[in-house]
């Protein structure tokens, strides 16, 4: 390592000390030492007298130059603590001027800003400010650049632009131009940018290079004089791993909605800790907590990602290749796994899970039919003669038997996804259309299936009149034949637990409410029989001979496991609904004592509200009045605009206008113009006309 001697040290040593000269002159020093483009600098300590700072410094500057002076405190731009905007900068200063500024920057090391900022920060004793004087670049375009985004933690390189100075981003209030480079790809850009599409991409390559080189992210300023790119300035960024992001991707279609607050605090701890054990078969004991899975914003499900992030990390996978989960958008250069030896050392645990999961389905009947007897348990005509502490006991029960449950429901659609998958390729690759072909029969799951049933109560109305069919359209289950009553009956007492929604309990549940399973059954009769599919038998004949037998294990794998996929979510539903009965004695005896206005209150409270309003215990508010507080919120929330990823725990809702299309999965085949409906649930059914098109929110 080469160390001038003097007082005032240019900065063309191999490295400095950074608590010798300050973080930003420190950083400078890496970046020149790494054979980066810097201005000249040079850096004063402390304890330089005035007499030789003229000597050493100003008499070697050009007096057709003008040059910045500004801070390089011991306490600048750490890991901890940045001091950011704390101290003075003094830009476009002719050489005569560079004493004066010299003196400035060093006066503010004793301002009452920075004392205020040191007093917060708690860095220490007193500040030892160290003074960098560089040569002013002419500068074309300036700006800043981030190796991964600062407010999201992405990884992803940002470009902020202006012409003439990079001040001017702060002081003038310029706004810039913005360029987001990520993973081989522009993902934003100006139209008609200030600079250069060949000196922007220079400055990426540079970012990239300078925050591998450095190891961890970097804020850098640079300048163009428009012909060379200059750096002047690198800061680490700090904070990024403190950016939780969460998203609705995934858990949209798992908890789709307003999640009121009793409905969001029993299922989220029961469902996440089904998670947690899937977790922990494949990494081992760990500090996961289930309550850190999941958070709500404007009462909707949100997923989060940084939690879900330190489980790859754990398996050895790149944390990057998290934002694949995001949605977002991807190039060339997007992340790809390579083992690591993380990876490597919980092979044989994945590989054992993988062997367990592979027979995982010979025990769901058996599970299935110990969960359901389980919960029969639970299943009481009436409950008004239990106690309120024995009505907690088994909620706690129930919520035992329900993270049994839920593991299962977790479980088997993965492994039913992943054997359709494989099976879908396999047919690909055969010249089939995987989309037109049978691939996975469900009639065998009639006790499980509602659609079955409701294909032969379809059937039997058929055999009825016109005016018969109107009057029960009409007049709902009141006005059921004699002859068909008794069906329906049966049809309520197998799948009345069943609802639009599987996961809120809150949501009345068809045996509730009778006259909608009818209009069900009408218009199901509509459309009876209106689609046909190619069956398996004749789609096995276009196989080749030496494919046919894997296809054909691969199929009925497949049909296994969609069977064991009903058979698991109708357990689950059962389970699940039972909660609402017990929830709904509650709030009808917090009801009774005056606490709330109706039993379907309670259903607005969370559950350490729920516990202590009818055990006597303390509750922060009255519960009415929280009641009618979060109705108004919930209320006032409904139509607020939901972003599929959010960053920070500070989320505010912002009402938007509807938009002029929506953007979804297509469930049909082909094309078709019609009138759009969108149907909420069955309620719904009865405006939806022959030749509409349907829209499912989600």
């Amino acid at each position: 390592m080469r160390v001038r001697k003097d007082i005032a040290i240019e900065l063309v040593v191999d490295s400095i000390n950074a608590a010798s000269f300050g973080g930003k002159a420190f950083q400078l020093g890496w970046l020149i030492a790494a054979g980066e483009r810097v201005p000249p600098t040079w850096v004063i300590r402390p304890d330089v007298a005035e007499p030789e700072i003229t000597a050493s410094i100003v008499a070697q500057l050009d007096p057709a130059a003008t040059y910045a002076v500004r801070s390089s405190a011991d306490v600048e731009d750490g890991i901890v603590a940045s001091y950011a905007g704390q101290f003075a900068t003094r830009l476009g200063v002719p050489p005569g001027d560079v004493l004066e500024a010299v003196r400035a920057v060093r006066a503010s090391a004793d301002s009452v800003r920075a004392a205020a900022y040191e007093s917060q920060i708690g860095t220490g004793d007193g500040i030892a400010m160290n003074v960098i004087v560089q040569l002013m670049v002419a500068p074309a375009v300036s700006g800043v650049a981030f190796s991964r985004n600062p407010l999201t933690g992405l990884n992803e390189v940002v470009v902020e632009a202006v012409a003439g100075r990079g001040d001017r981003l702060v002081d003038d209030g310029v706004t810039p131009d913005r360029w987001i480079h990520r993973w081989g790809t522009w993902t934003e850009r100006p139209d008609d940018g200030i600079a250069p599409d060949e000196m922007i991409e220079a400055v990426v390559a540079g970012t990239r290079r300078i925050a591998e080189a450095f190891g961890a992210p970097v804020d850098l300023e640079w300048v163009w004089d428009g012909e060379v790119l200059w750096w002047v300035q690198l800061r680490p960024i700090t904070g990024l791993d403190d950016v939780p992001i969460y998203s609705n991707r995934i858990s949209r279609e798992v908890m789709p909605g307003i999640i009121k607050p009793l409905v969001w605090s029993v299922n989220v701890p029961m469902v996440n800790r089904a998670w947690v054990r899937l977790f922990t078969e494949a990494i081992g004991p760990n500090d996961i907590e289930p309550e850190s899975l999941a958070k709500a914003f404007a009462y909707r499900s949100y997923f989060n990602m940084g939690a879900i992030g330190d489980i790859f990390e754990l398996l050895g996978m790149p944390r990057d290749s998290l934002e694949l989960l995001l949605g977002l958008p991807v190039g060339a250069e997007q992340p790809t796994f390579k083992p690591t030896a993380d990876t490597m050392r919980l092979l044989p645990k994945l590989l054992a899970v993988a062997a367990r999961k592979s027979r995982y389905g010979a025990s769901v009947p058996g599970e299935m039919r110990a969960l359901h007897a389980a919960y029969r348990s639970f299943d009481r005509d009436d409950l008004s003669g239990r106690s309120d502490s024995s009505l907690l006991s088994d909620i706690r029960a129930l919520t035992e038997i329900g993270v049994r449950t839920a593991y299962a429901n977790i479980v088997t659609p993965l492994l039913a996804n992943l054997y359709n998958a494989l099976l879908r390729q396999r047919l690909s690759k055969a010249g089939l259309d995987p989309e037109s072909d049978e691939v996975a029969d469900t009639a065998d799951a009639s006790d499980v299936n509602p659609n079955v049933q409701l294909d032969e109560l379809a059937a039997r109305l058929d055999a009825y009149d016109q005016e018969t069919i109107d009057a029960i359209r009409s007049g709902g289950y009141d006005a059921l034949p004699d002859d068909l009553s008794p069906a329906v009956d049966a049809f309520l007492d197998r799948f009345g637990h069943l609802s639009a929604s599987g996961n809120d309990f809150s949501v009345a549940p068809w045996r509730e409410t009778p006259d909608a399973v009818v209009a069900m059954i009408v218009d199901h009769a509509a459309t009876h029989g209106a689609t046909e599919r190619i069956a398996w038998e004749d789609a096995e004949q276009q196989l080749g001979a030496a494919s046919r037998p894997l296809v054909r294990a691969l199929q009925r794998r497949t049909q296994a496991y969609v069977l064991h996929r009903e058979s698991v979510s109708f357990t689950y539903t059962y389970g699940y609904g039972l909660f609402r009965r017990y929830f709904l004695e509650i709030g009808r005896r917090l009801q009774e004592r005056g606490q709330l206005e109706t039993s379907d209150d309670v259903m607005y409270l969370y559950l350490d509200e729920v516990r202590g309003a009818l055990l006597g215990l303390p509750v922060a508010g009255d519960p009415a009045g929280l009641v009618t507080a979060r109705r108004a919120e919930i209320e006032s929330l409904r139509d607020v605009v939901m972003p599929e990823v959010i960053y920070g725990d500070e989320f505010v809702p912002q009402h938007g206008e509807v938009e002029d299309a929506l953007v979804g999965i297509p469930t049909s085949r082909g094309q078709h113009r019609g009138v759009l409906r969108v149907v909420h649930d069955t309620a719904d059914f009865g405006k939806v006309q022959p030749g509409d098109v349907i829209a499912i929110p989600y």
